[in-house]
């Protein structure tokens, strides 16, 4: 079924094209979104059981962007009724009028090129099976019960098992002179984190899953947790890593870790603007193995972050970042790509209707190759399976790179020894590691339980993900 539109901009709407009309009476370009967000977040442990709201993204409020001889000027609000149109069009109009301000000694003014797009109307909503919303608190709270007290009963050296489980549901409609647009949007993440116990020894193993739809996904989290546990107790043998580079065979969960690392933020094309990141130097040289080709988009998958589209009003794309090694574009949002003199590619987002659009990844991934996983470990001498990624940051100036991996599998001529190190610090230099990339297996899976912060730790929803990959490594 499909997700349903809100009340709540249902509602609104006949207010916000009477702003918009008046708006555009006195400005070249007049802009509204209007977002209807909201979710929740529940665990359950050995020690404690909560629900608790979505807080960061879970609002209803509005944002107008108005233009007038090349300046832009945005206002937020989070409320309208008849009676506050007057008001709102003149807070606007302030708001416009000390944009046009003489800047400080120092500072440079950018002026866009006032540029509409086509006309579009549009309504899309994603699927779902089962709604969360209706199923209710009592009852998924009974579900997560039931996982942890499936998991904890696997071994006596389980110290705590935790279950959790978060959905957001969200609708949008974006207007303007050309386009009306509504979308409807749920994701459910969820995530189990086992924590096993010898002597004086604690480790803790976590795997998380993520899918575009509903509470179905609760389904996916009572299977499979034998292995979970596993890992956990396997972690209570665990080596420190030696320090120095090896062949890896990376599972597709640290694919997706380096690809977001790697060439996410770096791609982010506000970041051109800013002269803040080295890939605007290297469009159209390979920077990469000719087996790597890297896509972003919110219609490039369908996971957390798919979205019809952005929060500037521009369909969602799926752009080949680099095609067969070669560094081909990045990223935009509206206004990096008037300043670049390029197309926006759908990826201005922002974090509530309080916060400004940035341009930020959406869903990030490396295509497939031909290679089969055992292929791969039986070609190496000495090296290491990586497995679940915890953490990571980049350098876009410098194109570092620094990420956290929990496992460390150990591959001795060609085999799988049993060993595992933890934790690892996979460092480099990002050409270097994606120039040694050497195989790529046919299936592409992606992840997208985490949340990717910038600016001012604005946070919104992204996947990221690929095949097997096997490249040259630093590990620490």
């Amino acid at each position: 079924m499909k997700v349903q539109e809100s009340v709540f901009i249902r509602q609104k709407k006949p207010l916000l094209l009477k702003l918009r009309d008046r708006l555009l009476a006195e400005f070249e370009y007049a802009s509204i979104l209007a977002v209807d967000c909201k979710g929740r977040s529940y665990s359950v442990s050995g020690r404690n059981v909560s629900v608790s709201e979505d807080t960061r993204s879970g609002s209803r409020g509005f944002v107008v962007r108005v233009a007038k001889d090349g300046r832009y000027a945005e206002y937020s609000f989070n409320a309208l009724s008849e009676g506050d149109l007057d008001k709102v069009a003149e807070d606007i109009r302030a708001v416009a009028e000390a944009s046009n301000l003489t800047l400080p000694e120092g500072l440079r003014e950018n002026v866009y090129e006032i540029h509409p797009g086509e006309e579009t109307v549009f309504v899309g909503s994603t699927e779902l099976d089962v709604d969360p919303e209706a199923l209710g608190d009592e009852a998924i709270l009974s579900r997560l019960t039931e996982i942890k007290d499936k998991g904890r009963a696997i071994s006596d050296q389980i110290l705590d098992f935790t279950a959790r489980f978060t959905w957001q549901k969200y609708s949008k409609l974006f207007l303007s002179r050309e386009k009306d647009m509504e979308q409807n949007v749920l994701w459910a993440t969820g995530g189990i984190s086992v924590m096993a116990k010898k002597g004086q020894e604690i480790k803790s193993h976590g795997h998380s899953y993520s899918k575009l739809g509903g509470a179905e996904l609760l389904d996916e989290m009572g299977e499979d947790l034998e292995s979970h546990v596993q890992v956990a107790i396997d972690l209570l043998q665990s080596q420190r890593m030696v320090p120095g580079e090896y062949e890896c065979v990376c599972d597709p969960a640290t694919t997706g870790m380096i690809v977001h690392e790697a060439f996410g933020h770096g791609v982010e094309m506000d970041m051109f603007v800013k002269n803040r990141a080295q890939a605007a130097e290297y469009i159209g040289e390979y920077v990469a193995s000719p087996l790597v080709t890297m896509h972003d988009g919110a219609c490039s998958a369908q996971q957390t972050a798919t979205y019809f589209f952005d929060d500037e009003g521009t369909m969602a794309h799926d752009t080949i970042i680099i095609d067969k090694g070669v560094l081909k574009t990045g990223i935009s949002d509206f206004q990096s790509a008037r300043i670049l003199g390029t197309e926006p590619t759908g990826n201005g987002r922002r974090e509530s209707f309080r916060r400004k659009a940035y341009t930020r990844m959406t869903n990030t991934w490396f295509e497939g190759g031909t290679d089969s996983v055992e292929d791969m470990i039986g070609s190496i001498k000495y090296g290491f399976l990586l497995q679940d990624p915890s953490s990571g940051m980049e350098d876009p100036k410098n194109w570092g790179i620094q990420c956290m991996v929990s496992i460390a599998r150990e591959i001795k001529d060609g085999k799988l020894t049993g060993r595992i190190f933890s934790p690892c610090v996979l460092t480099g230099y990002v050409p270097d590691l994606l120039k040694s990339v050497s195989a790529m297996s046919p299936t592409v899976q992606l992840s997208g339980s985490g949340m990717c912060g910038k600016g001012w730790k604005e946070w919104v929803k992204v996947s990221d993900g690929g095949p097997y990959m096997k490249a040259k490594i630093r590990l620490g």
